[in-house]
C-alpha cells in the first residue's frame, strides 16, 4: 500500500501534543457543480448550525478556542486572522448563509461547520512528493487564490508545503493556495481534518466518516483515510 502523502514534522507533534490530524486520500474524483440534493443537505446543515450556535460567541466554541490558542502560539492574532472553520462560521452567523462553490468544496464546508473543525480539500496536481506541516523558514513560495503573485510566508508560522517548497496552506488552517483549490477538473485530492480540543479524536473520526460517505455518494472517489498524528496513537493509523 502506498504511504499517505501527508505528514507532520516532528517539531509540530512535539509542540502541539493535543493535535489530532486525519487525512483522506482520494483518486478518480468527479467534481462539478453541487447537485440539488447535496445542496439541500448543505443548506439544511447551515440552518441546523445557526440554531445550535444561537447567540453564543464563536470564541466560546471549544474547538475554535483551541485553534485560537494555537494561532497565538506562532505569533498570529486570531481575532484578525481566523482559522478556516471560524471564518466559515463567522460568515454564516453574520450573513446567514455560505454560498455553494462546487461539490468537493461544499462537502468539506458542510462537515466543517457540523463539527466546528477546519477541513481542507487540497488538489494534489501541483504537489511534488508528500505535503508536510511544519514551521516555515520564510523561503517557501505561496500564491493566493486567483492570483499569480508569489509571496513568502512569515518565518515561524505553520504551513503546508511539498518537497519543492510550494506552499499549499498558510498559518496552518487559515488560507489555502491557488494551486491547492478544488476545481471542477480536480481528480486527485487529499482532505485534512484537524483538531486540538479535548474531544478532538472522536470529532475527527466522526467527521472523516461523514466525509467518506459523502465523497463516495457524490464524487465517486476511490479513497482511504488515516489518523496521521495523535499523541495517543501510532504515527499513522488507517481507518
Amino acid at each position: 500500500m502506498q504511504p499517505i502523502p501527508f505528514q507532520y514534522h516532528p517539531e509540530i507533534i512535539e509542540r502541539y501534543p493535543a493535535l489530532v490530524g486525519g487525512v483522506i486520500v482520494g483518486g478518480s474524483v468527479k467534481n462539478g457543480a453541487t447537485p440539488p440534493d447535496l445542496l439541500a443537505l448543505y443548506q439544511d446543515e447551515q440552518r441546523r448550525v445557526l440554531e445550535r450556535i444561537g447567540d453564543m460567541p464563536l470564541s466560546q466554541i471549544e474547538s475554535l478556542a483551541a485553534w485560537r490558542g494555537v494561532f497565538r502560539s506562532f505569533g498570529v492574532d486570531p481575532t484578525q486572522i481566523r482559522s478556516a472553520c471560524e471564518a466559515l462560521l463567522r460568515r454564516l452567523t453574520k450573513q446567514g448563509d455560505i454560498p455553494s462553490i462546487n461539490t468537493l468544496v461544499d462537502i468539506g464546508n458542510l462537515v466543517s461547520i457540523r463539527y466546528a473543525i477546519p477541513i481542507a480539500v487540497v488538489d494534489m496536481r501541483a504537489a511534488k512528493g508528500a505535503i508536510t506541516v511544519h514551521f516555515a523558514d520564510g523561503s517557501e513560495r505561496f500564491t493566493n487564490l486567483s492570483t499569480t503573485d508569489v509571496i513568502h510566508p512569515d518565518a515561524g508560522e505553520v504551513i503546508f508545503s511539498d518537497e519543492d517548497k510550494l506552499v499549499f496552506a498558510r498559518r496552518w488552517c487559515w488560507r489555502q493556495s491557488d494551486q491547492s483549490a478544488a476545481r471542477e477538473d480536480t481528480q486527485n485530492i487529499i482532505i485534512t481534518v484537524e483538531a486540538q480540543h479535548a474531544t478532538a479524536r472522536q470529532d475527527v473520526e466522526a467527521a472523516m466518516r461523514d466525509l467518506m460517505g459523502l465523497l463516495r455518494e457524490y464524487v465517486g472517489a476511490e479513497m482511504r483515510g488515516a489518523i496521521v498524528s495523535d499523541a495517543n496513537t501510532s504515527p499513522t493509523t488507517e481507518m
